[in-house]
């Protein structure tokens, strides 16, 4: 059986983008967020893999642009109880993994995972600018 990280790049994700949030309006009533809905890592885990949650910010089956509304479905030729890898943070836990793989787990290139990490670095970068260490005074 070919693992995940021999498997080709052939799906490319699909985008569903938004004219102008002027357009949107809203059709029902707000939902109420699920109780059993994990709040923080500590929460998650040990909970169910693939993760169920498809609406956390760390799930690697969509991707929402908060300026734009536009979400992106990364592997759309796979359910999301079908990925083998659905947490960016689990990922993250296990660490030392290739760029090649992370490139396949989030659907995109090599150099788009390199931009990635590269943009993660420099916001990473600018928030510990303004931190002082608390021996250091």
């Amino acid at each position: 059986m070919m693992s995940f990280d021999d498997r080709p790049h052939q799906v490319r994700p699909v985008v569903y983008r938004v004219a102008r949030r002027s357009h949107l309006r809203i059709v029902a009533p707000p939902i109420e967020p699920d109780p059993d809905r994990p709040k923080t890592r500590g929460d998650c885990i040990d909970g169910p893999r693939p993760c169920p949650w498809v609406s956390c910010r760390h799930h690697l089956y969509l991707d929402v642009k908060a300026k734009t509304g536009s979400i992106k479905l990364n592997r759309p030729d796979l359910e999301p109880d079908e990925l083998q890898h659905s947490c960016s943070l689990d990922i993250a836990d296990e660490g030392g993994t290739s760029l090649q793989a992370i490139a396949r787990m989030l659907n995109v290139t090599r150099e788009r995972a390199r931009q990635i990490e590269d943009e993660g670095a420099k916001k990473l970068a600018a928030l510990l600018d303004g931190w002082k260490d608390e021996d250091d005074e």
